[in-house]
């Protein structure tokens, strides 16, 4: 996630890096769905939202948004996808 100003951007690039392992090839293997994630940097609907896309059938994740129809899409504030990524109540 490249030139990001998402707090979330060096989760997502984990994330990444996660997916090109043996385990992370596992996942995508059993999964094989795609999620767009529209995360907004303050407030949904008024900042700009930053489309990634997390490609469960290639095991990638990318900038932009998804080119077709998604299998789910999900829309946070950044700080909230920070949250309930890292378990937080």
């Amino acid at each position: 996630m490249e030139g990001s100003n998402l707090k979330s951007a060096a989760l997502l690039e984990q994330l990444h890096v996660h997916l090109a392992s043996g385990a992370g090839k596992e996942l995508v293997e059993m999964i094989g769905f795609v999620y767009q994630l529209n995360i907004s940097p303050k407030k949904l609907g008024f900042d700009e939202e930053v489309f990634v896309v997390v490609d469960l059938k290639k095991g990638v994740v990318s900038k932009g948004p998804y080119e077709g129809k998604p299998d789910a899409t999900f829309s946070f504030t950044d700080d909230d996808f920070l949250a309930i990524s890292s378990g937080a109540n």
